[in-house]
């Protein structure tokens, strides 16, 4: 063929010419720069990155006096999605002059700007770069790290860095960087080189020249590198030689190229992390652990370093460097160095792992990099490995600490040396493409050779290293890579644009609407070597600009092309094309599969080049063509189709497949033109030269030839045999049959084309890719298609088996006669007939068929990746059907054979890799096995539906199995799969981080903003009334809660005047009333933080609205207001400041701990005014006990407490420790420390510190070391408890708080740790417990605080013994949470109640109280609920006298003191009520509340008691207590002081803690918080701290725990009624037991209970299993206690139907019989919501007027609808209506292809498996899967069907059919499903058992019994085989 008509061959047609201009370009011209300055202070902060200071901004004013025409440049690359799904759009990353811009397209719209920046001076370079936040800096768990994905702008000095999240850093560069480059850990460096760079002295080491930098935060660190030399030893080193310039970077594999400009070649290295070794080499790490010996005579370049940067802080400020930049040259000799910038937004610093201490050592920069040869000390290098570990402050001076290298370099390949005459030059341009069969290249452009190098290179077998190949040079003026393709482009030094394929030349690519370079001048003239190839510009500069450029891709500046430009117009063509005007002058920013061309006029077009294949078919043929045939000849092939699809004028997408056959068939031999079948496809457009070279041109006028074709053509029958023939009575044609000699006479294949020896193997991978088509309903079409083209394949290879196949699946296309081409018996030899190919089809249907009915079967060939159903088919049927587990979890399966030729190994092993089965989930059945399978090889519900419904039943079978009792714990996808959407979103939650959950959404309550204005806010609107309404529905309890514990409203001031009252006396009168009420509201707050506690999420932008405290009252009945402020009453000074405490916490509280809040939200929240101050600090503490203060920065609390305001430091001090509780956290401990006199040493400054700031730090001591044992802090304390008092004036009021408080700190720092302290035995912690408790002779005070207690006390003369009243609660207290839960009988005894009156008078009766609440704590077991039992703890004495409390006439002995007897009687039975509390609290015992509430009219106790009942009732808002909380709140007169009140309105509150979501816990932590909280002794008034500090009594929160489950339908997305059975463990006082609970409901503590199951009917059973572990129901409580549960069909939530009298179930159950016209379709809304079913009914089941006979079909589908919903298997709807449709189609004997009856035979097959009837042993109660009437049905009439056919003359086709001779067309379609539908062996299995002369049955049935034909199917044939005519049917 001619040069020319090749030419034209194989054009390849560009599609989407489009202008491209730079998005940036446009936007920059709107955009705010530096000349506007007053537009620049209104720029948001977050665009303008103010480095510097004034200073910069003069300097950028000059720049911009000076400045010339703008350089621009820019870069695409694919669009990023945030979620990682496929996205096919641009991203533009554009730089000009201080801007750069970031635009993004989308799916909808063209780009759009993401985001602009303006930074201070000129942009060198702005890149994308994704750094790893990861904790571990290891190779090998890369991929599960974090990703922050970042914008980097490098500067002159510095380098700003922008992540997506919004955080933003910026570091300084301690030397000029020529150039940055992204990899695949973080950026790299590379210095620029300049001439004076070596400081003056004695030669020194080189500095190094590239370096890493792998976060913002990190240092930046210099790269080693390792190079084997020729002797294979390696050596690692610094990169110091400035020779070596990068050219290319790339990611993945993460390689490097680099051009070393002495030797003039270039390189390739591979980049990975450093390891340890080469770090020590480096480093010259001596293994002896030598000290770092002269650290003088240090490196060079530290000391260089040193000297500069002398002067520099380590901290310095950002600025004071930068205002030198534009006043003084910058020479390269001084870099500016200074530490990384502090101003990092966000806190960024704190997510790394480094803690802020070590940032202050590390000076930034290379100032420590240590090159010389000292030692370094061990100890430093283990802390450069784990950065924590600084706390030790063991650092050696900065100066000397070199820095330890990140990443290394491996040499892998260098190019040879080419001829010397020819000077090498740095490759301009670099990537990596990959052709058609996936070899990849590495393509490098030298553009003063015109040359384009590839490299090929591929992964070693162990997948560590690459090894590169062969180098192949292409003529080429420029490249790009076209991705999408694996192909590229090449622009030729003729202009031409042509594409490539790794090496292999595809064709030339033709763009409409661009003049094609004239083909005269087609090959180009040897080029000259020219004197312009050393001549370089004398500009440094732009020499570096120009590297810089043409490195990064970035967009070429235009006089950087000049010098090519010259080199261009030596060649005359060129000059000719510049008279033709525009020619295309480069390639650039290729993406996906568009590319931007460059003209030479300047502008640019953006063209695409098409794909491969658009259609699913041809792909997928394709990709098996490509699988089977070697690499060479699969590219040949690949290319041609190629050029083929794409020439110029192309198909449209119908015909695609044409024109694949087509191709296809040529490139195996045939001649299409010839072929009937391909001869008469519809070619839209052209047919490109390639299919048929040798065409003759065809004649305009047409034959005779030309009407007989069209005649026999397919269409023609189609046409005669269609309705509107017959009905225009048209008769059929005489056809003169084509002569078959003329038809046959040149059918041969041509053998030498390139397919022809392959023929077999592509046939037999066409096949299995139509089986694999077959398990996909959707590709119908395809598969039709695709059986012509594989019939004509097996009839040319005379495979009779397959067309026989073929026959069977399509009757109505396969024709058994056909055109058959033959190909020479000569020929035949040279076909390469594989190992693979079996004789007999592979046919899955077959496959699955045998499994079912347990007969064997070989194994399944199937290709990897392109047949991936059929693989999952085969596996999962082995596996569910046949049983075998490991089919699934074994890489090789005998279930299947891999076809492959020998080389792509590797590929098929990944692929394998992904299949193996791997046991995260805990499986126990075959059904659970093979659905937790499917999910991990990606099989999802989308892809169930598109099996056929025989295949996919017993994958659906198992998915029901699954559905009624899954496990709690599985993934997602898994949920999904079966259809258990409530688990499914369930798992999800479970996978979101704390606070993003859509729970909070469901839960959270809107209150319309309208409804109550500011000042009616009473701090409870935020609380969930949805759910509350839910567990307190009959009433409306939690109204009168808010109204009891309102405080922001005016109280009601009821006084009646009597006569003799003046009015200034009635004042008077009114406002002592209203004091008195004014001690309950102030005591109300505490209560409504429990009330409210964590119900609220807050805004951000808004602050914490806190309601105020009303201490006014109104008089009726005027309404008039009450004051206290008028002065005519004394009211105590400060009364108020303890009660605007409490509401601050209150307030506080509200916010839940999974809010989003940080530490400028909190400081945004201080009052500006100074008298709410105190509720400011109360918020703190708050805020601590929600965990969040630990986000405060240290800075603000250090602020806070300097203030000096007490009530600031108290809240802060304790809301600190209990955010740290039991952390040991040291730097809480040293804030506290300053607090506590006793903690700091004694030669210290006495600081004057308030005294309950003393108490709070004492507590907060025991928070932080809580359960810790720690011995210096509990021998510290032990001694505080008996403190005497000190010479300061103050400790002798309210020494009781401060050693109550030790006492308190002492038992949490030896929680529960009872005799096992270790370490404290010399201490004797329990004897002098013991001591403090009882009194006696005071020790001698040991320790370092002797000198202080010398001095008498000033206000009470102690003497030498110790003062039991100030010591003993605390150390009663202490022993009882030192022992608490121990059961120690000895420390118990000694607690016991004294049983004489001659002790009990020594004992204040209220510290019998405590005595009995310890010894109770500590014999936690021993404590019953029952009234018995809490008599038991009162001594013989008192009861035995307690009879006579009430006859006071009964005579007793006078030494008995009865007030004495009667108050100590009182106290120990509510010191035991009240450890009733303890051990039972939150559990709603109903015997302890019964005991709690009986016979008890304690009124000095009374207090005690309710809280105890309020502790056992927590959270469930019982009403009997609520009833006794309100009858106290009523009570305001007498003796009910501040501290009634407060008792009872925290009764009020634990009732409803948190709104009913909270409970109280049990834990031994809880017991210690509670303790505090709960202490019972209350204050006598508002500011009364003597024996308990007020603050403590929030210490509840610690102690609370979400335990509330709100059942929320999966639906509806709304909380509901739903029954639960919980299931108590076994313990020693009763047996396992179940019990019902409606939810929403409080659970029980969760370590009590095995498991948690949501039970039917209504609701899908959900079974929670606590015996593996509580974390799974911890998480769901936390979130606010969603547990999502789904209805069942036909059921009806508990709210609408209470009874469950309503669902459809009940009516129906006592109709249940097979006449299902009970069923109205009209009640179908009332069994399900899903509304495809809904539709159905409407469309398909409601009768119309005259029916006629489709009521019966109207009949059947209401009966299965009905089926399908009561049985819950809605998906079997589609299968139940397919078969009914196929058995009916059957019956009319339109059956064009069997698949429907493959599919019922399926069905048939597995109800009948063994597998089956096993299953249904094992579990008779299960519903049936598929209607039991249903199958019988469909079974007997396909038997009727056909044997009426046989009846009706059919049985001489089937006989035919057995001889092997033709039978009536009219019949083939039946013959073809009585085949199938009876499994008629093939023809040319029959004679191997002698089918003539059988005499009888039994011995046809020996003979069939080795064919495995069923009997029922012999039967049928039985009579055509005896030769007995008449049919013997049963």
């Amino acid at each position: 063929m001619s040069n020319f008509y090749e030419e034209r061959a194989t054009m390849i047609a560009a599609g989407d010419l489009q202008e491209f201009v730079p998005f940036g370009r446009d936007h920059c011209k709107h955009h705010p720069n530096a000349l506007n300055l007053q537009l620049r202070q209104l720029q948001p902060a977050s665009e303008l990155w103010s480095s510097d200071g004034a200073a910069g901004l003069v300097g950028s004013l000059q720049e911009v006096t000076i400045h010339e025409k703008q350089k621009e440049s820019w870069q695409l690359r694919k669009g990023v999605s945030e979620i990682g799904e496929e996205v096919d759009y641009d991203e533009e990353l554009y730089v000009a002059g201080n801007m750069v811009i970031w635009s993004k397209g989308s799916k909808s719209q063209a780009l759009a700007v993401y985001k602009a920046f303006t930074v201070d001076s000129p942009v060198q370079q702005a890149l994308w770069c994704d750094f790893i936040i990861s904790q571990d800096k290891s190779e090998k768990d890369y991929s599960s790290d974090e990703v922050e994905k970042c914008i980097c702008i490098l500067q002159s000095s510095c380098i700003n860095m922008h992540s997506i999240e919004g955080k933003d850093y910026i570091a300084s560069l301690p030397f000029q960087v020529a150039n940055v480059w992204p990899t695949k850990y973080g950026l790299l460096f590379e210095r620029s080189s300049s001439s004076h760079e070596v400081p003056p002295g004695p030669p020194r080491e080189p500095l190094p020249t590239m370096f890493s930098m792998l976060h913002p935060l990190d240092e930046i660190t210099p790269l080693v590198c390792k190079s084997g030399s020729l002797f294979g030893s390696s050596r690692v080193q610094y990169v110091v030689d400035h020779a070596m310039k990068i050219v290319f970077l790339n990611t993945d594999p993460s390689v490097v190229m680099t051009y070393d400009t002495v030797q003039g070649l270039h390189s390739v290295w591979a980049l990975r992390r450093v390891k340890t070794e080469e770090e020590n080499v480096v480093l010259k790490f001596s293994e002896q652990g030598g000290t770092p010996q002269n650290v003088a005579t240090s490196s060079s370049l530290t000391a260089h370093l040193r000297s500069l940067s002398r002067g520099d802080s380590p901290v310095a400020s950002p600025f004071q460097n930068y205002s030198s930049i534009h006043s003084q040259s910058r020479s390269a000799s001084s870099p500016s160095l200074h530490s990384r910038s502090p101003s990092i937004s966000n806190m960024a610093a704190l997510s790394r792992a480094h803690s802020p201490a070590l940032g202050v050592h590390s000076f930034s920069g290379v100032q420590r990099f240590n090159l010389s040869s000292h030692n370094q000390s061990p100890k430093r290098h283990s802390i450069s490995h784990s950065p924590n570990s600084n706390s030790n402050g063991s650092f050696l001076a900065p100066e000397t600490e070199p820095i330890v290298p990140e990443l290394c370099m491996d040499h892998l390949w260098t190019e040879t040396i080419t001829n010397i005459r020819e000077k090498n030059s740095q490759a301009s341009k670099v990537f990596i493409t990959s052709d058609l069969c996936g070899q990849k290249f590495l393509c490098f452009l030298v553009e003063s050779q015109l040359q384009l190098r590839c490299v090929k290179f591929q992964e070693s077998n162990d997948k560590t290293q690459l090894i590169f190949g062969s180098v192949t040079n292409i003529q080429a003026k420029d490249a790009a890579p076209v991705e999408k393709i694996d192909t590229m482009l090449v622009l030729e030094g003729s202009g031409n644009l042509v594409l490539y394929t790794g090496v292999v030349r595809v064709g030339k690519v033709f763009i409409p609407g661009l003049p094609a370079p004239s083909l005269t001048m087609s090959n180009t003239m040897p080029r000259p070597s020219t004197p312009l190839d050393s001549v370089s510009t004398p500009n440094p500069l732009s020499k570096l600009l120009g590297s810089l450029d043409e490195a990064v891709l970035l967009s070429p500046v235009p006089e950087l092309r000049d010098s090519s430009k010259l080199h261009d117009s030596l060649y005359n063509e060129d000059c000719t094309f510049q008279q033709l005007g525009t020619y295309i002058h480069s390639i650039r920013d290729p993406v996906h599969n568009r590319v931007t061309l460059e003209l030479s006029n300047g502008s640019m077009v953006r063209i695409t080049i098409p794909e491969i294949a658009t259609s699913e078919l041809v792909q997928t043929c394709l990709q098996a063509i490509k699988f089977i045939l070697p690499k060479e000849v699969a590219v040949q092939m690949l290319v041609k189709w190629y050029s083929v699809h794409s020439a110029p004028g192309g198909p449209s997408y119908h015909s695609e497949w044409n024109l694949f056959v087509t191709c296809l068939m040529n490139m195996m031999g045939y001649n299409t033109d010839r072929l009937a079948w391909t001869r008469n496809f519809d070619f839209e457009g052209s047919l490109s030269p390639v299919i048929a070279p040798k065409k003759a041109r065809p004649s305009e006028t047409g034959s005779d030839d030309d009407w007989e074709y069209l005649l026999n053509s397919d269409y023609h029958q189609n046409v005669e045999s269609h309705l509107l023939n017959r009905s225009l009575c048209l008769s059929p044609l005489e056809v003169s049959q084509m002569k078959d000699e003329d038809l046959s006479q040149n059918l041969s294949l041509d053998s030498s084309t390139l397919l022809f020896t392959h023929i077999p193997a592509i046939f037999f991978v066409l096949h299995l890719v139509y089986e694999e088509l077959k398990l996909n309903t959707l590709m119908g079409e395809g598969i039709r298609s695709l059986v012509e083209l594989l019939v004509q394949l097996a009839r040319d290879l005379k495979l009779e088996a397959y067309v026989d196949h073929y026959y069977r699946d399509y009757p109505a296309l396969v024709r058994t006669t056909g055109q058959v081409c033959t190909i020479d018996q000569g020929q035949t030899g040279f076909m390469h007939h594989p190992s693979f190919f079996t004789s007999e089809p592979p046919s899955i249907y077959q496959w699955v068929s045998s499994c079912l009915k347990g007969e064997g079967m070989p194994p399944y060939p199937c290709l990897p990746v392109i047949c991936e159903r059929s693989r999952l088919v085969v596996l999962s049927i082995a596996l569910y059907i046949l049983g075998d587990e490991s089919s699934v979890s074994d890489e090789s399966s005998q279930y299947l054979s891999r076809i492959s030729i020998a080389p792509q190994k590797s590929q098929a092993e990944q692929e394998e890799n992904r299949f193996s089965f791997r046991h995260s989930t805990s499986v126990s059945s075959l059904a659970e096995r093979l659905v937790v399978w499917m999910t991990n090889v990606g099989f999802a519900l989308r892809d169930l539906e598109t099996l056929p419904f025989g295949i996919a039943l017993p994958i659906r079978d198992a998915i029901y199995h699954c559905r009624e009792q899954p496990a709690s714990d599985w993934p997602e996808a898994v949920c999904l799969l079966i259809g258990r959407q409530d688990l499914s979103k369930q798992a999800c939650e479970g996978n979101l981080p704390k606070g993003k959950s859509s729970v909070t959404q469901v839960l959270s309550s809107d209150v319309p903003s309208g409804t109550e204005t500011e000042e009616e806010d009473d701090g409870m609107n935020d609380m969930n009334q949805e759910v509350m309404s839910l567990i307190w529905s009959e009433d409306l309890r939690v109204q009168d809660v808010r109204r009891l514990l309102q405080s922001a409203h005016p109280v009601r001031v009821n006084v009646v005047q009597y006569p003799e009252l003046s009015d200034h006396e009635f004042i008077e009168e009114k406002e002592n009333r209203l004091l008195q009420l004014c001690q309950r509201t102030m005591a109300l707050p505490v209560g409504r933080g429990m009330f409210t506690l964590f119900s609220y999420h807050p805004v951000p932008t808004e602050p914490l609205p806190i309601p105020k405290l009303n201490l006014t009252g109104r008089a009726p009945p005027r309404n008039t207001t009450v004051d206290l402020n008028s002065g005519n009453i004394d009211v105590p000074p400060n009364m108020t400041s303890w009660a605007s405490f409490h509401n601050g916490v209150a307030a506080g509280l509200k916010i839940a701990p999974a809010s989003q809040i940080d530490s400028a939200w909190i400081v945004y929240n201080k009052p500006k005014h100074a008298e709410l101050a105190n509720e400011y600090a109360g918020f703190l503490m708050a805020l601590g006990l929600n965990g969040h203060l630990t986000k405060l920065a240290t800075l603000n609390i250090h602020d806070y407490l300097t203030k000096g305001h007490e009530m600031t430091s108290i809240g802060l001090l304790l809301g600190v420790s209990a955010a740290k509780l039991g952390t040991m956290d040291m730097s809480i401990t040293r804030l506290l420390s300053i607090h506590i006199p006793a903690l700091l040493p004694p030669t210290s400054t006495e600081l004057d510190v308030p005294h309950n700031v003393q108490v709070a730090a004492v507590v907060g001591i025991g928070l932080v070391y809580q359960g810790t044992a720690h011995r210096h802090t509990a021998e510290v304390l032990l001694a505080e408890i008996g403190r005497p008092p000190g010479p300061e004036m103050e400790y002798c009021t309210d020494r009781e708080s401060y050693s109550l408080a030790a006492g308190l700190a002492l038992g949490m720092v030896c929680l529960g740790h009872g005799s096992n302290l270790i370490g404290m035995s010399d201490l004797n912690v329990p004897e002098q417990l013991y001591q403090y408790m009882v009194g006696g002779h005071r020790r001698f005070q040991a320790g370092m605080h002797r000198e202080k207690h010398k001095s008498p006390s000033y206000q009470i003369k102690e003497g030498d013994t110790i003062n039991v009243d100030v010591t003993c609660p605390g150390a009663t207290l202490a022993l009882a949470m030192i022992y608490l839960k121990t059961n120690n009988r000895s420390i118990a005894d000694w607690l016991r109640a004294p049983d004489t009156m001659y002790l009990l008078d020594f004992v204040k009766p209220e510290f019998l109280l405590l005595r009995t609440l310890a010894r109770c704590l500590i014999l936690w077991d021993d404590i019953l609920p029952n009234s018995k039992w809490v008599d038991s703890n009162v001594p013989q004495i008192i009861r035995e006298n307690s009879i006579s409390l009430s006859e006071i006439e009964l005579p007793c002995s006078e030494d008995l003191n009865l007030e004495t007897l009667s108050q100590a009687h009182v106290y120990i039975i509510a010191g035991a009520c009240l450890s009733l509390g303890f051990r039972f609290a939150g559990s709603e015992n109903l015997s302890a509340f019964n005991c709690l509430t009986g016979p008890y009219n304690l009124e000095a106790c009374l207090s005690v008691v309710l809280l105890s009942l309020a502790m056992v009732m927590a959270g469930s808002g019982s009403l009997k207590v609520l009833q006794l909380c309100r009858f106290l709140h009523m009570k305001t007169g007498g003796e009910m002081n501040y501290g009634f009140h407060l008792a009872h309105h925290m009764a009020l509150g634990l009732l409803f803690l948190g709104g009913g979501r909270y409970s109280l816990s049990t834990s031994n932590s809880s017991i210690a918080a509670l303790l505090c909280a709960l202490y019972p002794h209350f204050p006598a008034h508002s500011t009364d701290n003597r024996y308990h500090l007020q603050a403590l009594r929030h210490l509840y929160v610690l102690a609370a725990e979400p335990r509330l489950l709100v059942p929320v339908d999966v639906d509806t997305n709304t909380p509901c009624y739903a029954l639960l059975e919980v299931t108590y463990k076994g313990t020693q006082w009763y047996e396992q037991t179940k019990e019902e609970l409606m939810a929403p409901t409080l659970l029980p503590e969760l370590h009590l209970l095995k498991q948690i199951k949501v039970k039917g009917p209504r609701y899908w059973e959900l079974l929670i299993d606590l015996s593996k572990g509580t974390q799974h129901l911890k998480s769901i409580l936390s979130k606010d206690g969603v547990l999502y549960v789904k209805l069942r069909a036909g059921q009806l939530s508990y709210k609408e139907d209470p009874m469950g009298w309503q669902s459809l179930l009940a009516q129906t159950v006592a109709n249940r019989n097979s006449e299902a016209r009970a069923f109205k379709p009209e009640t179908i809304s009332a069994f399900t919501s899903d509304p495809a079913l809904l539709s159905f009914a409407e469309y398909f089941c409601k009768p119309t007027v005259n029916m006629g006979q489709k009521q019966e079909i109207l009949d059947l589908f209401s009966s299965v609808l009905y089926e399908c919903v009561t049985q819950e298997t809605p998906e079997m709807l589609p299968a139940y209506i397919a078969m009914d449709q196929a058995v009916r189609r059957l019956g009319r004997r339109e059956m064009s292809e069997t698949s429907e009856l493959w599919q019922i035979k399926l069905v048939l097959e597995f109800f009948s498996s063994r597998s089956h009837q096993e299953r249904l042993q094992n579990h008779p109660k299960r519903g049936l899967f598929m209607n039991s009437e249903f199958l019988p049905v469909v079974k007997c009439t396909i038997d009727n069907t056909l044997d009426q056919w046989l009846q009706a003359g059919g049985d001489g086709c089937v006989h035919a059919y057995l001889n092997g001779q033709p039978c009536e067309e009219s019949q083939l379609s039946m013959l073809a499903c009585f085949l199938v539908y009876h499994s008629v062996p093939a023809p040319r299995h029959l004679p191997s058992i002698g089918l003539e002369g059988n005499t009888s049955f039994a011995e046809l049935l020996f003979k069939f019994k080795q064919l495995k034909m069923p009997v029922r199917a012999l039967l049928r044939l039985a009579p055509l085989l005896l030769g007995n005519p008449q049919p013997m049917l049963m």
